[in-house]
């Protein structure tokens, strides 16, 4: 039986190259996968999963009205897929969620999702919200904040480095926009 899967954390905890990873073994032995990311440019570029450990991998880009049942199934009726995986997962609407639980439930294909938890304020994204109440497994990938603790908050800083609490909760960026923290410093950091 198929599952849909979500690995989550904090940024720069390794979901990416964790993706890259999957997709490789199951390409090793000779398995078909299909690639989804976010529209939203990243380090790579539109149409790429790109690691800071600089592997990367093409990938269909995907919006918010992105049909991802339809794109899947015509991929696994011209040769069957092993496994599908998305990243940057958060930014999945609900439907698309439902979706990729439709593949697993009745088409029969794993889906693996990457992506964050919570936003630079704290909140759920739409897309985590509906994977996190929808996942067979929930699998947390581990990164470390500042202190050592166990980072699960992404704050995030202007050029200065000072905390951002306002804006859009969609915004691409790296190490110079995002830092990985635990509750406690993400709550010192915001207050």
């Amino acid at each position: 039986m198929a599952k849909l899967y979500f690995y989550y954390a904090s940024m720069n905890a390794g979901k990416s190259t964790t993706l890259l990873q999957a997709d490789f073994n199951y390409r090793e032995r000779g398995m078909r996968t299909l690639l989804f990311t976010a529209g939203i440019h990243d380090r790579g570029g539109k149409g790429v999963i790109d690691s800071r450990l600089g592997i990367s991998a093409s990938a269909i880009p995907f919006e918010e009205d992105t049909d991802l049942r339809r794109i899947a199934e015509d991929a696994h009726y011209e040769a069957p897929l092993a496994c599908i995986l998305v990243d940057e997962s958060q930014f999945l609407s609900p439907i698309q969620v439902r979706q990729l639980a439709h593949l697993a439930d009745e088409v029969g294909i794993p889906v693996l999702c990457y992506g964050l938890r919570t936003d630079f304020q704290g909140a759920l994204f739409p897309g985590s919200a509906e994977l996190l109440a929808l996942a067979d497994s929930l699998v947390e990938i581990k990164s470390v904040c500042e202190c050592g603790r166990k980072a699960i908050m992404n704050l995030r800083v202007d050029g200065e480095g000072n905390a951002v609490r306002q804006g859009e909760q969609r915004e691409v960026g790296g190490n110079e926009r995002y830092v990985a923290l635990c509750r406690r410093h993400f709550m010192q950091r915001t207050a």
